[in-house]
């Protein structure tokens, strides 16, 4: 399956968000992938990392979904769309799965939210799910979740995950060995591909990558250039020996 990690620059209105994705998603069909990945709450932005994000508006949010499920449908690609949605338990930093046929596959929600965002009124999402796409099992965390959180990941692994999709946002940070590192333990502590997409930012220090089941950094986005990196994975090379090994009954 060929994949595309879109490392795209901060949108400044959600209009200019969904222009983005649809010209991306163009160029990921273009260029043959199978699936295309973008990051964390591309549209409208995400709140409280240093850019003005528009007031949320649900119509507009329902409305980019259903442009990304038609242009899907157009394009044969299947996407991974990370929206802010807001339900009856509130607001929530989400990742829709659309299919080639435009269908949506369901969403996984943010479950672990960073402490800095609580004064934004983010809510934690409540499940965790297993999408598949052309045989291919895969995982969605994001942000905090796959840094911070080990487990989000491994969840996926022990399920039949081969590879774990990370939309994030990470912005100049004072120790960015810390996320290359997390990279290669979430690939190799579960035996999967890591697919870790960041935004395209001023003095980034951690870019979108692509993480081989052994902790091999198979592609890697240049620092705070707008591209869209394409790999064809193997699924067959994700073992996840430790995954299958884990004794859940020991788990607290």
């Amino acid at each position: 399956m060929k994949i595309g990690l879109a490392q795209v620059r901060f949108p400044k209105s959600a209009a200019e968000g969904v222009e983005t994705v649809e010209n991306c998603m163009k160029q990921a069909a273009e260029e043959g992938c199978n699936l295309v990945c973008f990051p964390e709450s591309i549209v409208p932005g995400l709140r409280g990392v240093g850019f003005e994000v528009e007031t949320y508006n649900h119509e507009i949010q329902q409305n980019t979904l259903y442009k990304v499920m038609l242009l899907a449908k157009q394009l044969k690609l299947n996407v991974i769309l990370p929206l802010e949605w807001r339900d009856e338990l509130g607001m929530h930093l989400t990742a829709f799965v659309i299919d080639e046929n435009g269908k949506e596959l369901g969403y996984q929600t943010k479950n672990q939210i960073d402490p800095a965002e609580d004064q934004f009124g983010y809510k934690p999402g409540n499940g965790r799910q297993l999408f598949e796409i052309n045989g291919v099992k895969f995982g969605i965390v994001i942000c905090h979740e796959g840094w911070r959180y080990p487990e989000t990941v491994r969840w996926a692994a022990v399920r039949g995950a081969s590879i774990v999709f990370h939309p994030q946002f990470t912005g100049e940070v004072p120790d960015p060995k810390f996320y290359d590192y997390a990279m290669i333990a979430r690939s190799t502590e579960n035996g999967i591909y890591f697919a870790s997409v960041n935004y395209a930012l001023e003095n980034q220090k951690s870019t979108t990558s692509l993480l081989s089941p052994k902790g091999e950094c198979l592609i890697k986005a240049k620092a705070e250039k707008q591209e869209l990196l394409t790999y064809t994975i193997e699924p067959g090379e994700a073992n996840r020996l430790l995954a299958q090994r884990l004794l859940s009954n020991l788990l607290l």
